[in-house]
């Protein structure tokens, strides 16, 4: 299949003409390394600002890819896949590219084992060590299992000492230090799970909490934007979960332990938590668990809503909550939430728990208590949800106020839909729909009559959101009308003009007209492009009205109005008529 798949048309289509070119260069002055190729996936080191892992293969069809670099980090075949790729295709033109259906079959992997097989300890281990060499994590993995067998029993010391090494930093990593940073963690990760066993069980839970302290501490001093060390912290979380599940430990022991693990400060990335550790605990260690808990809890005052945010009370509050859920104890849970009643989302939360539980009166009475702690807060969720509670319970104008009192604090599309689902319930979507239009046609010239002290004399009125909403209400008539009462968000004249494209071709060439010399203005490459595809929209109507050549002075004026931003002429002189 890489035939097929790797080809210079299907390169290009991947990584973009500009990336294609840069990978070309690096092909061209050798900076591809040596290839391996496995016949569904070829590999190599590609020389760049530093030396990247490169690796194409077969991906049901498609070509899969991956790098090391910081564009392939993002998702995007970069340039250095570009030049494994051309290289491959060398190789393959060098050799004529014709492959026998018996080479095609042999399997690498095989070859090179019948040849090790094949060959004494002294050489095996002469190969080894001249890999080791030039291989630093072959070279790190030899060096602990040789220290490890040297070690005897003392086998602690020698795995802190690898994870004190692969977790030692010196200064801030950035994002793009970070991938080999994981790299050395992923070894060392992978030596623990050999401790994954019934007789070394419990001495990987005391090693897999040291690595995940040391990790933590370290994380404070690198930027993990890719999320490569948090995800293999949490993999030393799932070992230590594993682990503690194979040695059962004395379940009250554990349960200490645990509960003083989960209270640490930490980037919260591994779970300690009874419910995550509940095969391992028993009844015997949830018990224990709780009852630390809830001595814990026993300290915590209410929280106000002036009170600074504390990491310790979170995570005891979402322990409490966690043991709550896990009993099934609704009560329980709402008297835990109602000790933080410093916002009115909490009110909403502990409403949510009762509808849960099928209480819909004692929902609604923290709903409103809500509203009544918080009357000028603009928590539009609460809002709602009572909202939905009054239509059910046939409370029409109180649910109808509700939704008012959104679309007057915020006149908006979202809150002039929330208006129409709400009034259209009710039947009485007409007068409503004419009262918000009203208060829209207010909010436009209020805020146009609005001055400060850097805006002192009026504006010209933005009639955007008169026009978002006739677009979404598909009027396209009152649409056109706010378009030409004032000013207006440009997005909304292209969508426009889209939908006038069939019925009234005539105003949708206007509008576009109308657009085009001010994204241009914004003189970048990107407007450039967008400006380019409007102008192709104008060329389609034009054409589709036998109207070629007013297409092509349409394009002349262009050139001449915008002859000296270079870039924009290129793509004009792509265009045809």
């Amino acid at each position: 299949m890489l035939d097929k798949l790797i080809t210079e048309k299907n390169l290009e289509n991947l990584a973009g003409e500009t990336a294609f070119q840069r990978g070309e260069a690096y092909f061209s002055v050798g900076s591809v390394g040596p290839l391996r190729d496995t016949g569904d996936k070829i590999s190599a080191r590609v020389e760049g600002t530093e030396t990247y892992r490169v690796e194409l293969w077969d991906d049901d069809g498609s070509l899969g890819y991956d790098c090391t670099c910081p564009r392939a980090a993002e998702g995007y075949f970069c340039k250095h896949c570009v030049a494994l790729g051309l290289a491959w295709l060398s190789g393959r033109k060098e050799s004529g590219g014709a492959v026998s259906a018996k080479e095609q079959r042999r399997d690498p992997w095989r070859d090179i084992r019948d040849y090790l097989n094949t060959q004494t300890p002294e050489v095996l281990v002469e190969l080894l060590l001249d890999t080791a060499e030039r291989d630093d994590r072959l070279y790190q993995s030899l060096l602990f299992k040789a220290e490890r067998a040297v070690a005897g029993t003392d086998v602690v010391n020698v795995f802190r000492k690898a994870i004190d090494q692969a977790t030692r930093i010196h200064g801030f990593i950035d994002w793009r230090e970070s991938g080999d940073f994981a790299s050395n963690l992923d070894q060392v990760v992978e030596l623990l799970e050999e401790l994954l066993a019934p007789d070394s069980a419990e001495l990987l839970i005391e090693l897999a909490e040291y690595a995940i302290k040391r990790l933590e501490d370290s994380l404070e001093q690198i930027d993990d934007s890719n999320g490569e060390v948090g995800d293999i912290v949490a993999t030393l979380g799932d070992l230590h979960l594993r682990a503690c599940e194979l040695a059962k430990p004395e379940p009250q022991a554990l349960a200490e332990r645990l509960f003083h693990l989960e209270m640490k400060p930490s980037f919260e990335i591994c779970s300690f938590d009874a419910s995550t550790y509940r095969d391992a605990l028993g009844e015997e260690g949830v018990q224990r668990y709780r009852e630390l808990a809830e001595a814990e809890w026993a300290k915590i005052k209410p929280r106000h809503s002036n009170d600074a945010y504390d990491s310790r009370r979170s995570r005891l509050t979402y322990l409490m909550e966690s043991l709550a859920r896990e009993s099934g104890d609704v009560e329980e849970l709402v008297a835990i939430k109602s000790r933080d009643l410093s916002l009115p989302y909490h009110y909403l939360a502990i409403a949510e728990i009762w509808t849960k539980a099928g209480q819909d009166d004692k929902a609604l009475d923290w709903a409103e208590r809500g509203l009544q702690a918080f009357p000028n807060a603009k928590d539009n969720r609460l809002r709602d949800f009572l909202v939905a509670a009054y239509l059910q319970r046939q409370r029409n104008d109180e649910a109808l106020q509700l939704t008012w009192v959104q679309f007057e604090e915020r006149a908006s599309l979202e809150q002039y839909k929330k208006l129409h689902s709400v009034a259209g319930q009710l039947g009485v979507w007409p007068e409503q729909r004419q009262r918000a239009l009203a208060r829209v046609a207010e909010v436009i010239t209020d805020q146009a009559a609005f001055t400060t002290r850097w805006k002192p004399k009026p504006s010209i009125p933005d009639y955007s959101l008169r026009a978002e909403i006739a677009l979404w209400e598909n009027d396209l008539d009152a649409a056109w009308t706010a378009l030409h009462a004032g000013n207006c968000n440009q997005g909304l004249m292209i969508a426009l003009a889209g939908k006038l494209e069939s019925t009234r071709p005539n105003d949708a060439l206007i509008l576009y007209k109308r657009i085009i010399p001010s994204i241009v203005d914004q003189t970048n490459n990107v407007a450039y492009a967008d400006a380019a595809k409007l102008i192709r929209k104008v060329g389609e109507i034009m054409n589709a009205q036998k109207r070629n050549r007013e297409f092509g002075d349409y394009l002349a004026e262009l050139r001449v109005r915008f002859k000296p931003k270079r870039n924009f002429i290129k793509l004009l002189n792509e265009m045809s008529y």
